[in-house]
């Protein structure tokens, strides 16, 4: 990973669905004057469908796949990078993230997730345990992968989209 102070200016947002990864990194692109890009939205350029469309059609496996080779070719400066949830399950893909920018893990607890999350079938939420894995387990499998892949963590439970960009900002 980088020592904080990535060459090429480039922010990278890791965490759970429903931290605000693409809401706040719209935000902290516009505090630190950066360019925005949102994997998610990539991914579903690429694929001419929606995150759900293609974990439904295609599988989680394959998702993942997909959006590794994305997470791989993204090449930027000065741009806040928003990531899906589950990029993490991308070794390559966050390996090159890693090498471009400062990685920062949006960290949210259980509690303030489950207040956040309404439509988790919905939001095209990668569940590699299969439809019947819960939240919990989910939280308790992806929490150690963004810890290890972060330079930076930054709770954002109980704080504003605004003032967590803020938070996010004083820290890189």
């Amino acid at each position: 990973m980088t020592d904080g102070n990535a060459p090429s200016g480039n922010i990278v947002l890791i965490g759970m669905p429903g931290a605000g990864k693409s809401t706040l990194g719209v935000v902290l692109a516009k505090v630190l004057n950066k360019d925005f890009l949102d994997a998610d939205l990539l991914i579903q350029k690429r694929c001419g469908a929606t995150l759900q469309h293609v974990i439904d059609t295609e599988g989680p496996e394959a998702f993942i796949g997909l959006e590794n080779d994305v997470l791989r070719e993204i090449d930027v400066c000065d741009t806040v990078i928003a990531t899906g949830g589950s990029a993490v399950y991308s070794d390559e893909g966050m390996r090159h993230l890693g090498e471009i920018g400062t990685v920062v893990y949006l960290q949210i607890s259980y509690e303030s997730l489950l207040e956040r999350l309404c439509d988790l079938d919905e939001r095209g939420v990668v569940m590699r345990g299969g439809a019947g894995m819960g939240l919990r387990a989910l939280y308790d499998e992806r929490v150690p992968l963004y810890e290890s892949y972060a330079d930076i963590v930054v709770n954002v439970d109980d704080l504003s989209i605004t003032a967590a960009a803020r938070r996010v900002a004083a820290s890189v």
